[in-house]
């Protein structure tokens, strides 16, 4: 559970630092709106810290955890650009508490859409940052 506790403290303080702390070397993120799984840490920060940019100050919560020993269902809700947005957060951690996988579910199809094309623009901008 220890991953799940700092995963709050990443989302609460909105320190991306965090990650490094709590993601494993070879975890593998399942975006909603990315067809290919995301493998490694670095890639994984990227898109969290992205997914962090587009809900910020849209009202996102957390509404119901189920946790068991080395896994999580976190479901969440927020309002963007004026689609009521419910999704879940499937984790799953190893005996040394880092995460090896990080998927994404979101709903209705209209959430998906604009979390597609906001994440698209956040993305392009980190990696012009990246990439000069």
């Amino acid at each position: 559970m220890v991953p799940i506790t700092k995963w709050h403290e990443v989302v609460n303080t909105k320190n991306y630092q965090l990650l490094e702390e709590i993601l494993d070397d070879d975890v593998i993120f399942y975006s909603p709106v990315v067809f290919t799984p995301q493998k490694g840490k670095e890639i994984t920060k990227i898109y969290l810290s992205a997914a962090a940019e587009v809900f910020e100050g849209n009202s996102f919560s957390y509404v119901r955890e189920l946790i068991k020993e080395g896994e999580a269902s976190l479901e969440f809700e927020l309002e963007l650009d004026g689609i009521k947005v419910n999704g879940v957060d499937l984790i799953v951690w190893n005996d040394d508490q880092k995460i090896t996988e990080f998927k994404v579910f979101i709903r209705p199809l209209q959430a998906v859409n604009a979390l597609h094309q906001k994440m698209g623009v956040i993305l392009e901008s980190m990696e012009k940052r990246v990439r000069p």
